[in-house]
């Protein structure tokens, strides 16, 4: 008897194989510098590893607190009041989740109610929509302005209807590496004071934002601050994107709602982790002199760059560096951002990401997306590969 395995669709039956993946899985078959997904490719501090051994040596392997350990929950607290000057209470309004797209997809889970529309800037971090969609909402796609990548207020206005749960941002900004001034955030701030919509704040690389521009942290005003998740990441500032390990602080009665989905889609995290983290946390210099790190790497890859044909859009935060390929000289013209990605992993050896995979619509407006999270010899050698153009 031959066993018939039913039917399904799933609820999510249009996703496919990431850009990410894709790109990833081409670099590695053509032997290509991989500049596209984004991840260092270089050790975190010794220090830290030696915390997370000491931490399961000392017997800290158990399940933690469905919250976070609380040691982690405080060193979290302290950080944020020190550098955003507005205190969250350790055990009411910090939530430790396993990582920032855990965190995002819970959010929405515990607020969006089938029929809710959610406001997304495009181009957007890949996990946004499929997380709305997951919870019956309606996704309401708002473009960034091309080029400069900035908030268009008029179009975040006109997309507010009486059915607008959620507005989802990010700041400092994948793909395009542009940071929102204070200015901006004191505009939507104005534009959500006299509406009941939740602000979703993706902050994970707060700590990646170069002179002269400054990170303003949802938490920095209280009329954001009032109605907002800030998601973090420990993955982003200290470089171990696979341990998968973020923070969530919002206002106590949106943390006890966030909870309550939390605990039945996570429970808890990496114990030995956790407490690691903590003790690494109570010498600041780390993340303070993150900045200054990564924009001696951004620094270097732009002035390579700067000699190429590729024209350079600001690189404001984040460690990805965008560029316009619309004046290039390659083989076959008029190739789509996509296909010019697939061309230079194959033929240059160096790999991108399109931007316009971040746009619902696949917009393409010839910009590509280079991670310069890497040692200065992988940098060097995607470098000398370019010089060709």
């Amino acid at each position: 008897m031959n066993a018939r395995t039913p039917s399904l669709v799933s609820k999510a039956p249009h996703v496919g194989t990431t850009i990410f993946t894709v790109m990833s899985a081409l670099a590695a078959e053509k032997n290509a510098v991989n500049l596209g997904q984004g991840f260092p490719d270089f050790p975190c501090d010794p220090k830290l590893l030696d915390l997370v051994n000491d931490a399961m040596r000392e017997g800290l392997n158990q399940y933690p607190p469905m919250t976070g350990v609380a040691p982690l929950r405080e060193a979290v607290s302290r950080k944020i009041e020190t550098l955003y000057g507005r205190r969250y209470d350790p055990a009411s309004e910090i939530t430790v989740t396993a990582g920032a797209t855990q965190a995002i997809l819970t959010i929405v889970l515990a607020i969006v109610h089938p029929g809710d529309e959610v406001i997304v800037l495009e181009p957007c971090y890949d996990s946004y929509v499929p997380n709305i969609e997951l919870a019956g909402g309606v996704v309401v796609r708002v473009p960034l302005t091309p080029g400069t990548f900035r908030p268009d207020f008029d179009k975040i206005r006109a997309a507010i209807t009486p059915q607008t749960r959620a507005i989802l941002i990010n700041s400092p900004h994948n793909p395009s590496g542009m940071v929102w001034s204070r200015q901006d955030m004191l505009t939507l701030q104005e534009i959500l004071a006299p509406t009941d919509i939740v602000l979703i704040s993706d902050e994970v690389y707060e700590h990646m934002v170069y002179a002269p521009n400054q990170h303003w942290s949802a938490a920095h005003f209280d009329g954001l601050a009032a109605r907002a998740f800030i998601v973090s990441s420990f993955g982003k500032t200290y470089h171990v994107t696979g341990w998968k390990v973020g923070t969530v602080a919002a206002p106590a009665a949106y943390t006890a709602e966030f909870r309550k989905v939390h605990q039945f889609n996570v429970f808890s995290v990496n114990t030995p982790m956790q407490h690691a983290l903590a003790r690494y946390m109570a010498d600041p210099r780390p993340y303070l002199e993150l900045p200054a790190f990564y924009q001696r790497k951004r620094d270097l890859f732009r002035q390579g760059l700067a000699q190429t044909q590729f024209r350079l859009l600001p690189g404001e935060g984040t460690y990805f560096q965008s560029v316009d390929i619309s004046s290039l000289k390659v083989p076959e013209k008029h190739l789509s951002e996509a296909d010019f990605c697939q061309w230079l992993t194959t033929e240059i050896g160096v790999a991108a990401i399109p931007l316009s995979a971040f746009y619902g619509n696949g917009f393409d407006q010839k910009v590509i997306r280079f991670c310069f999270a890497k040692q200065d010899e992988t940098l060097q050698l995607a470098l000398q590969r370019l010089a060709r153009f």
